[in-house]
């Protein structure tokens, strides 16, 4: 990335292209599946190059195709305002060190013209220091991602890989970057051998198992639909996941959306699925932040053994223990002319306690008779 800092010119574009290409075939395998989930990726990123040939249509795609997903991530993590702004001033060279990897979702190509879908991955570090420059701040915590397999229950037969408005509803959502993941499979061939309708619907442990790991997904969930003759969905989806149980059996009805636009039922079931599943995520985090804030408050002992030379030396060590953020009390074991064996009374982690003493001059190792500690 240094080298392409400080390339100008068609050297800058040279060295991206050679860049992308190698990201595009060397390193799909970054994301856990076949669907990202991190909130610094944008997928389904499609581009349309024509030029001279077609390697050169292509060299140029792998270029463009960075810079369209990095204003489309920019627009979702931020605004369309900012990305009006930065349009303005950012060239494609200062957009390229914020890239992590990319990967070819499908492509075709003929005689000077190159076309192709793609997932483009940023690096988080990055783009996170790069949008707090404009005051905007990014949740990267995110649940365990949660894979659904949609099941249609139409007059005419149930419905799980054929187009039908249940599945096209889940895939609008476009939860997968969300607080909780929500991942609807792709539908492609090794979906369509892996699971089909009848054991999606029996429940099949085994295959939908299967399909879960193909996904790289916490749990599964079966979402089945069955239109009402008054115009609503009969959706019933069970199952457990990390976030507990999930027993969902309602009839959902069209509604009007805030800006007084119709919504399908289909689209306000996935809609209340999600926010469910986001409800549930903020309680369990909250459970777990007090659990924790317990624990780091619980006095925890540690013994250890405090070498040192004089009374004067171990005065001043002793000192700096006390001075410790996170040490409530040192309890004297014994003591001696070469040192004393103390009880440390501290609170949060015993990580925590270690850079801690680092920062009063003091080093906690432990060796091969216990914990010391020493003066840096």
């Amino acid at each position: 990335m240094n080298v392409i800092r400080m390339l100008q010119g068609r050297a800058v574009a040279a060295a991206l292209a050679g860049f992308l290409a190698l990201a595009a075939f060397a390193m799909p395998g970054l994301a856990g599946g076949p669907v990202e989930t991190s909130p610094f990726a944008v997928q389904g990123v499609d581009i349309d190059v024509t030029s001279t040939d077609a390697t050169s249509a292509k060299n140029q795609a792998l270029m463009d195709v960075q810079v369209k997903a990095f204003f489309q991530l920019v627009e979702k993590l931020g605004s369309p305002g900012l990305v009006a702004q930065l349009r303005a001033k950012m060239k494609p060279e200062e957009i390229a060190p914020l890239l992590r990897s990319l990967s070819i979702e499908k492509e075709t190509s003929a005689p000077g013209r190159y076309i192709g879908t793609f997932t483009v991955r940023f690096l988080p570090g990055k783009m996170e220091k790069f949008l707090a420059g404009y005051n905007i701040s990014v949740s990267t915590v995110q649940a365990d991602p949660v894979l659904v397999i949609p099941v249609h229950r139409a007059p005419d037969g149930p419905k799980l890989w054929e187009d039908n408005p249940w599945r096209q509803a889940w895939l609008n959502l476009k939860a997968e970057q969300g607080m909780v993941p929500i991942i609807i499979p792709l539908g492609d061939k090794d979906d369509i051998d892996t699971l089909t309708t009848g054991e999606a619907l029996a429940g099949d442990t085994v295959k939908l198992d299967a399909i879960r790991k193909r996904y790289d997904a916490a749990s599964v969930l079966v979402a089945q639909a069955q239109p009402t003759d008054d115009g609503g969905l009969h959706v019933y989806i069970e199952g457990d996941i990390k976030l507990g149980r999930v027993n969902i059996n309602k009839i959902y009805t069209p509604e009007t959306g805030e800006d007084g636009t119709p919504v399908a039922a289909e689209t306000a079931a996935t809609l209340a699925f999600k926010k469910v599943l986001y409800k549930a995520y903020e309680v369990q985090a909250i459970a777990e932040a007090e659990a924790k804030a317990a624990r780091d408050n619980t006095p925890q002992l540690l013994a250890v053994t405090v070498p040192f030379s004089s009374p004067r030396e171990w005065n001043a060590i002793r000192a700096r223990i006390l001075n410790t953020p996170s040490v409530s009390g040192v309890d004297l074991s014994s003591l001696d002319f070469g040192g004393a064996t103390i009880r440390l009374v501290y609170t949060r982690s015993l990580e925590e306690l270690q850079a801690n003493m680092q920062r009063v001059g003091l080093n906690l190792s432990q060796g091969g008779n216990g914990w010391v500690i020493q003066p840096m």
